[in-house]
This record gives structure tokens, sequence and C-alpha cells, in this order.
């Protein structure tokens, strides 16, 4: 089924897919009233959804998670081997299955009952992301915290702050895993931790700080997570744990943060 809005080319083509055809109406309605959305397609279920999606373009695709045949999950995991996969938003009543979508690359996780405001914020960040110019090349600022001063053998050395994939505490020192190997420096992790935290690192446990660029996912282990980084040259790829009360701020940083300050563009 397919509705335009009165709305400009520029808007955005969607796609509203739940099994549940009440849930699906109010979707569908619900979109309807946002100002960036333009075309809008349903399904309610997954192969109607690739059926469609081979047919039409579709910029962002808003996902319930429990549906017969493939579900929410598994669809996300097709669309995210697209050439250009369009943003997934899950729409879903059930709470426990945030760190899987966004180890998908999910753009949001909403809960139902839906609350407009929520809807507005989601559609908002897709619609900015998908007209939003490609980043200028500019020279980047000097800044004080973007080298540190590492002595090794009576030779001073000088870390990039871009070099470092994590930064683990070691007593009141700190321990820099970087692309050229680890780096032992005089300086606490607490201090890093206010001097980097605009620059795309974040606190996710007393004993590490890492960089959200290389962030690929969070995984539950146990009763507890932890947030798995890409290796970045000599620096290996890792799991590191996440303490319970930074998993909330984590996902906020990766999903609503500006991209800009953890991408490294």
């Amino acid at each position: 089924m397919t509705r335009t809005t009165d709305q400009s080319a520029a808007a955005l083509r969607v796609l509203a897919v739940d099994d549940e055809k009440p849930a699906l109406d109010e979707l569908v309605y619900l979109l309807r009233a946002q100002p960036g959305v333009g075309q809008i397609h349903s399904a309610s279920d997954a192969t109607s959804a690739l059926r469609l999606m081979r047919a039409h373009p579709i910029d962002a695709v808003f996902l319930d998670i429990n549906m017969p045949g493939l579900d929410g999950m598994e669809l996300a995991g097709i669309l995210s081997e697209f050439a250009n996969p369009p943003a997934v938003v899950f729409v879903t009543a059930h709470d426990d299955r945030a760190i899987a979508a966004f180890d998908l690359g999910a753009v949001d996780y909403l809960l139902k009952p839906l609350r407009e405001a929520r809807l507005a914020e989601a559609v908002r960040r897709i619609a900015g992301a998908h007209s939003a110019p490609a980043p200028a090349v500019t020279q980047p600022q000097a800044d004080p915290s973007e080298v540190i001063p590492v002595e090794l053998g009576g030779v001073t050395t000088l870390v990039h702050r871009s070099s470092v994939s994590w930064v683990e505490a070691d007593g009141d020192y700190a321990r820099l895993h970087t692309n050229s190997g680890s780096h032992l420096v005089r300086i606490p992790l607490s201090a890093l931790e206010s001097r980097w935290e605009n620059a795309g690192f974040l606190r996710v446990h007393r004993s590490y700080l890492v960089a959200l660029r290389l962030v690929t996912g969070l995984r539950a282990v146990g009763t507890g997570t932890v947030v798995r980084l890409r290796a970045d040259g000599t620096a290996a790829a890792v799991e590191l744990p996440v303490s319970r009360r930074q998993v909330r701020e984590l996902k906020q940083r990766l999903v609503h943060g500006p991209r800009q300050q953890w991408t490294g563009q």
C-alpha cells in the first residue's frame, strides 16, 4: 500500500512494516503528519517489504520486530547488506532488543504505544542526515589535547589523539592503545576523559575510555554488556566491559550524538 503526502520531492520516502493492522495504520497515520515525510509505503510482512523495496526507492524503514516469517531483526540484517541501505527505525513493544537493534545499525528504537514526539525526533534525525551536504575538507585546527607526549628510553614521542583506539586505567596513569602499539602516560584516565569528551571519546567503564568512531556494536554477556571496537592499524579488535550505568549513555552517543564528533569527519 502506498500513500503520498503533500511534500516536496526532497521529503523522505518511507516504508512502514508491521504485521498488526491497527498498529500499522496508526504508524502510517502518524508518519503522514510529519512534515519531513513524503511518500509512504506499508507492508504487513518482511517479504512484502522487500518486494516493495525492489520496486520503489526507500530512504527509511520503520519496522516492527515480532513478525511471522522473517522478523524485524532478520529483515534489518538483510537491509544492512544493501549497497545503499535505508535508515532503520525499530517500532516495537519490547524494550529488551535495543542492544541487538543498535548492533544492526538502527537509527532509533521507538517503543509502543508510539509517541508522536519521539517519532518526530526520529524523522528529523533521518531527514537531517539525508539532506546534509558532504562535509567540506578543512585543515584540522590546532588543539592542545590533540597530541600526548610519551617518553620511552629518553626519547619523547608525540602520540596523536586520532591514533588512539581506547585508553586503559593503569593505577594513577593511563595506557593508550594506538595503531602503533600501547603507551603508558603519566595522565589519569579521568583527565583524558575530561579533555576528550567532545572529541569522540566516552568513558564506558571506570577503567576504559573508548573512541566511538571504532565501535561496531554492543553485546550482552551474562548480566553485563561489552562494547566491540574494530581493529585500527596494529590495534587489534577488542571487546571491553561497559558499566551498567554507562550502557544508556553509550547507546545515546552512538545513535543520537552528533556524528561529526565521533566518526573522524
